[in-house]
């Protein structure tokens, strides 16, 4: 589907400023390598992105540079960008990584949660637990699920980082493709981190998350072997 295609008409685009076109599609082409449709490793060439989303190459560009920083994108000297590698190894240490900047996150968000952060944190599961697993937006909802546990975290730079590493785990888990984790019961393992996190049990929600994670981690690294392997 081309840019104008997904943001309306071509009379409705008339003439985007320069850094309203960026943002799109820096917010399009994030999209397609998170989910997989720009797979791992795969020459990023600006001519061809930007028939892809119908736009000029500056913006295309742009958004390479800017996704660069972002761990998504890899620049080759001289040679333009690539989509970042995936690997069993890379994965690993992400997993280690997000488990450590989330347990210093979530002890501080418990910390200073209020009444509006617990209710955020109900709304956010409630609408995990209604979804099925198998459905478009769960990823969406699982996403906003665990942002809402961390959301009461002071440290702005410290949720930037978290989310950054939260959208590269889900990169992975879509180059898995995994809709179904066997023999785990993913809603009670939601369920027991936020009435932890709620029941102000900093100890057993850092516990609680750090095993979910690892949960993930085993089948997922499973997953992407069997790839690997294919």
């Amino acid at each position: 589907m081309s840019f104008p295609e997904r943001f309306g008409t071509k009379e409705a685009m008339a003439e985007p400023s320069v850094d309203t076109l960026a943002t799109q599609i820096h917010r399009l082409l994030r999209q397609d390598l998170l989910d997989g449709v720009l797979a791992p490793g795969i020459k990023l060439k600006v001519h061809d992105l930007a028939a892809r989303y119908g736009a000029g190459p500056s913006p295309v560009r742009e958004a390479l540079a800017s996704l660069s920083s972002e761990g998504l994108v890899e620049r080759l000297d001289q040679r333009g960008f690539r989509a970042a590698p995936a690997s069993v190894a890379e994965f690993d240490e992400l997993v280690r990584a997000r488990a450590w900047v989330e347990e210093v996150a979530l002890r501080e968000s418990i910390t200073a949660g209020d009444a509006a952060w617990e209710e955020a944190v109900v709304l956010a599961r409630f609408r995990l637990e209604r979804m099925p697993r198998e459905e478009a937006g769960w990823e969406a909802a699982h996403i906003a699920f665990h942002a809402a546990l961390l959301a009461a975290c002071p440290s702005p730079t410290l949720l930037g980082f978290c989310g950054t590493l939260r959208d590269r785990a889900a990169r992975y888990r879509a180059l898995a493709r995994a809709v179904a984790y066997p023999s785990r019961d993913i809603a009670a393992e939601h369920a027991a981190i936020a009435e932890a996190a709620l029941g102000r049990d900093a100890a057993q929600a850092v516990t609680l998350l750090a095993a979910h994670y690892r949960a993930t981690a085993g089948w997922l690294r499973q997953a992407l072997a069997r790839r690997d392997a294919a």
